[in-house]
């Protein structure tokens, strides 16, 4: 199996991106997934390398990466050294960041041409990540299939339930700060964040963009999930009912954690993903 790790393509505003890319050692060209990561969290969180070598097991092209923004940078993929990066996060340079990703999958002269087929691209994306990518999915046609790991419904994360003072502060401030409960930092949200969802509110309305998809959809959920709550799946499927529902009794992050040591996934996230891949297998 061939593992190229922390390639690196240019993301938004000048900022570099790291991406990997697994698949198996054989002629002809297969699908490619693109996962996209969630919210306080990058491309290698819980040993995502698990999962990657299993769709490249299965005949697929899995390329992940991490957003340009999220904290993390090119030599350090998995730990949050650029705290100011994160806090000028937003969801339209997400949105850029992954038509970056999707253009280099598309290169007809990508070094891995040899096994990409164009025609063929899918979505994963993982909470924050899976709101990212059913907008983009509306916006973008190479797009053929799309899967939603416990996927947010709207553009708020984190502060659609903040209380009224402290979005007044917020904006008064221009800044308030995320608890990282796993590394202890306290991570910086400028009001930019506030400000992008507002001017672009009606491109990062998530339920009606599920509402106008025509490819197939599948939306995975964990119904103890705390995060993310299971009525955010819930909101999707009743905004798009041709979308497949598939609820398996998990937290947020289907059992794992980071670092996650283990050669094996938890049984909730071994279930999201045979049931992704059954999916991606179904013509359409």
């Amino acid at each position: 199996m061939e593992m190229i790790k922390n390639i690196l393509i240019q993301g938004t505003a000048g900022r570099r991106m790291a991406l990997d890319i697994f698949f198996e050692k054989r002629e002809g060209h297969r699908p490619v997934v693109i996962y996209a990561h969630g919210f306080n969290g990058f491309k290698d969180w819980g040993n995502f390398d698990l999962i990657a070598r299993k769709f490249a097991g299965e005949g697929y092209v899995l390329v992940k990466f991490n957003f340009s923004h999220n904290g993390t940078i090119p030599e350090s993929p998995e730990e949050f050294t650029d705290l100011e990066a994160f806090g000028n996060n937003n969801y339209s340079k997400q949105l850029e960041d992954l038509r970056r990703v999707t253009d280099w999958v598309s290169e007809p002269l990508n070094p891995y041409r040899s096994v990409i087929d164009r025609a063929r691209i899918c979505l994963i994306g993982h909470s924050m990540g899976g709101g990212i990518s059913i907008l983009y999915a509306g916006e973008d046609d190479r797009i053929k299939k799309l899967i939603t790991w416990a996927g947010i419904s709207e553009c708020k994360t984190p502060w659609g339930d903040w209380p009224a003072d402290r979005l007044q502060q917020w904006k008064v401030e221009g800044v308030q700060y995320y608890n990282n409960t796993r590394t202890g930092q306290q991570m910086p949200l400028y009001y930019q964040l506030y400000e992008d969802y507002m001017q672009n509110e009606e491109r990062l309305d998530i339920k009606n963009a599920v509402k106008n998809l025509t490819i197939p959809v599948l939306i995975c959920h964990g119904s103890s999930d705390s995060a993310v709550p299971v009525a955010s799946a819930l909101e999707l499927i009743r905004c798009q009912p041709s979308a497949r529902l598939f609820i398996v009794e998990s937290d947020h992050v289907f059992g794992r954690k980071h670092p996650w040591t283990s050669l094996a996934l938890p049984a909730a996230m071994e279930a999201v993903v045979r049931a992704t891949l059954d999916f991606l297998k179904e013509p359409g």
